[in-house]
C-alpha cells in the first residue's frame, strides 16, 4: 500500500471519545519590552483564539483524519461552554454527546503567547469527581448517544478533571465490551489501573514511572519489563509508551519494539498525546500492522509539535511524510 491507501483505511471509521474536554483560549500578541512595574514581558494583545482541548482535541484529530468522532463529555452552563460548542461544527463534530451541568464550570486553559512563545498559562477548573447522580446521568447519556451510531472504538481521554470516575470507567468499559467495541485509554495517574480489560493502553513514560513500583528507563529491556507488568495488571492486548523525542515503544503481545522518531523543530508539545491516541486507535481498528501504527503515531505526534498551541494533525502533510517514510523503510 502507498501512503494515500493507508490513510484511506482510517477514513469513515466511527469512534466515540469520552473524557475531560476543555476550552483552550489563546491571548496572542507581540513582546517588545519589559514592564517597568515588574521584571516581566509586556504582551501587546493582538487577538484571542479559542480552540478545542482535552478530549475535544482528540475528537478534532479523529475528524481531521477523516473519521466520524462522537465527543462525550461534561461542560458548564456558561459562556465558555457555549464557546466550546460553537467550535464543533467547523470541525465536523456535533454537541449531542455533551452534558451541561450548571454547578460545574467548563474547564478553560488560558495561555498568553508573545512572539509565538507561551509566556503564561491560567487555568480555570474544578477537578473534584462527578457526584453519584451526575455519574449515573452521564453514563446513561453516553450510552444513549453511542447507541445511535455504529461505533467501532471508544477512547477514554483522562486529564484528571473528574469526568472519568471509577464508576463511569467501569460502566462504559462494560458497555463497550457488550457491544464488541474496541477500547483505548490515554490515562492519568489517579485512575491508572482502573481500565482493566481495555484493548489499547497508551501512557507516556512519566506516567509509567509514576505508577509502577520499579525504575523504568527508555531501553527495550526496561520498557518490556514495564509492559509485562502493565499487561498483568490490566489484561490489555496492546500497550504503547510514548517517549517524547525518543519516539515510542509498542508491545502488541506478538512483538515489543522501540520505534525512534525523526528530529523535529519543536514549538509546543501541547496536545501531542491527543494526536497519538487518535491516529494509533484508528490504525489499530483499521487492522494496520504494528510498524505502520508506530510510524503514523510518530509522524502525527511529531507534526503537531512543530506548531504553537494545540493543533490537530494535517492529513495532507501526514500523507507526504508517510510517503517519505515508506520510501526510506521499504522492505
Amino acid at each position: 500500500m502507498n501512503a494515500a491507501q493507508i490513510l484511506a483505511r482510517l477514513r469513515g471509521l466511527c469512534v466515540g471519545v469520552v473524557g475531560d474536554s476543555m476550552l483552550d483560549r489563546y491571548l496572542i500578541g507581540s513582546v517588545t519590552r519589559i514592564s517597568p512595574e515588574a521584571p516581566v514581558p509586556v504582551v501587546l494583545h493582538e487577538r484571542t483564539e479559542d480552540r478545542l482541548g482535552g478530549a475535544a482535541n482528540v475528537a478534532l484529530n479523529l475528524s481531521a483524519l477523516g473519521a466520524k468522532a462522537i465527543l462525550c463529555s461534561v461542560i458548564g452552563c456558561d459562556a465558555e461552554g457555549e464557546a466550546l460548542r460553537q467550535l464543533l461544527p467547523e470541525a465536523k463534530l456535533t454537541d449531542e454527546g455533551l452534558l451541561s451541568l450548571a454547578e460545574r464550570p467548563t474547564t478553560v486553559k488560558m495561555r498568553v503567547l508573545g512572539n509565538n512563545q507561551q509566556m503564561l498559562r491560567i487555568d480555570r477548573e474544578v477537578t473534584h469527581p462527578l457526584g453519584l447522580a451526575e455519574e449515573r446521568r452521564f453514563v446513561e447519556h453516553v450510552q444513549e448517544v453511542l447507541s445511535r451510531h455504529r461505533v467501532q472504538a471508544l477512547i477514554f481521554q483522562d486529564y484528571n478533571k473528574g469526568v472519568l470516575t471509577p464508576f463511569v470507567i467501569q460502566n462504559l468499559l462494560d458497555y463497550a465490551r457488550s457491544c464488541s467495541i474496541f477500547t483505548a485509554v490515554d490515562p492519568k495517574r489517579a485512575h491508572f489501573f482502573a481500565y482493566r480489560g481495555v484493548h489499547f493502553f497508551k501512557p507516556n513514560l512519566k506516567e509509567v514511572r509514576d505508577s509502577i513500583p520499579f525504575t523504568v528507563e527508555a531501553t527495550v529491556a526496561s520498557l518490556r519489563q514495564a509492559t509485562t507488568f502493565l499487561r498483568a495488571k490490566l489484561d490489555c492486548a496492546k500497550i504503547m509508551i510514548t517517549l517524547s523525542e525518543k519516539g515510542l515503544f509498542l508491545d502488541d503481545e506478538k512483538s515489543a519494539q522501540l520505534y525512534p522518531t525523526a528530529p523535529r523543530k519543536v514549538a509546543d508539545v501541547s496536545g501531542a498525546g491527543d494526536t497519538v491516541i487518535s491516529v494509533a486507535t484508528l490504525a489499530m481498528v483499521a487492522g494496520l500492522e504494528s510498524r505502520l501504527v508506530a510510524a503514523l503515531s510518530n509522524l502525527a505526534g511529531g507534526q503537531v509539535c512543530e506548531f504553537p498551541g494545540v493543533v490537530p494533525v494535517q492529513i495532507n502533510l501526514l500523507e507526504q511524510e508517510l510517503a517519505q517514510w515508506l520510501t526510506q523503510n521499504e522492505e
